[in-house]
């Protein structure tokens, strides 16, 4: 059994981490908030421009931007977004078990399958296992998401615009609630286009201007306002998913210190009662 001082000791080191667990749940909890804020303002615009360009794409065809045109899938480049920092329970995780999975069902009969990762987690997984790694920049925040979504689509349209890949897949975390993130593995590139309701009452709309000077504009804001939106669905979902794995972390601490206590009563108590014995044996022995 553990000496009465060893005890002592680890009980300190759990209280001490169970500290810094609760404090790291706490400023996850009051980030999330403004997270969470921003990527509901950023939703119903992301959703729209979406359905928008879908449709105007749907109608003029793929000979109208190079964006739409969709090729033999030979190579695919594949965005990933992940954390620079752990502490974030099975964030991560999901995210890199999907994009093996995906690259070994869905691109295994593919050339190349390679990797433009955002965050330090992603990239040094991925590093280690010698993938086909095309960039890497760190996990985007409130403040630099805009700028680096902006960058980021300058990229990969130049990529699928010079023929270098065929398709481009975004993989993210989409932020559902403080406890739930799913997984979502998007197409981005060729743009896939999509029916309009009007098609079934046979109406259109007049554009102005043409379809073609729309999709020149609204085609690369699209890509750029579909990497922003990921870029704060994976900011929301991380912090969401620190947050309950500090809470977790704070219950076992708990828990734990709780046992630790246990533990160091029943020795001090064994100790006494050592004590007692031997001072009443020698009472004894002194007697005879």
């Amino acid at each position: 059994m553990p000496s009465l001082k060893a005890i002592r000791k680890r009980i300190t080191s759990v209280k001490n981490t169970q500290k810094i667990t609760r404090a790291m749940k706490l400023v996850a909890a009051a980030k999330l908030r403004r997270a969470q804020e921003s990527i509901v303002a950023a939703r119903p615009y992301a959703e729209v421009l979406e359905q928008v360009v879908g449709e105007l794409a749907g109608k003029a065809g793929e000979d109208a931007h190079p964006l739409l045109v969709t090729r033999p899938a030979r190579k695919a480049e594949i965005v990933l977004l992940t954390s620079d920092r752990g502490l974030a329970g099975s964030f991560n995780a999901q995210l890199i078990r999907q994009v093996e999975v995906y690259s070994a069902e869905e691109l295994a009969d593919l050339d190349d399958v390679s990797l433009r990762i955002v965050g330090r987690k992603g990239n040094d997984y991925f590093k280690r296992r010698s993938a086909n790694i095309l960039d890497f920049t760190p996990a985007p925040t409130s403040e630099t998401a805009l700028e680096q979504a902006s960058d980021l689509a300058n990229h990969v349209i130049h990529d699928f615009l010079e023929e270098g890949v065929d398709r481009v897949y975004l993989v993210y975390n989409e932020f559902k609630s403080a406890i739930s993130q799913d997984v979502v593995v998007k197409q981005i590139l060729p743009v896939l286009p999509q029916t309009s309701p009007d098609e079934d009452y046979g109406g259109d709309f007049v554009y102005e201007p043409s379809k073609k000077d729309l999709l020149e504009h609204l085609l690369p804001l699209y890509v750029q306002t579909g990497l922003y939106r990921a870029s704060l669905e994976s900011i929301a979902s991380e912090l969401g998913s620190r947050m309950s794995a500090m809470d977790s972390a704070t219950r076992n601490a708990g828990e734990m210190i709780d046992k630790l206590t246990l533990q160091f009563n029943r020795a001090r108590q064994a100790a006494i009662t050592k004590e007692l014995l031997e001072i009443i044996g020698g009472a004894e022995a002194l007697k005879g």
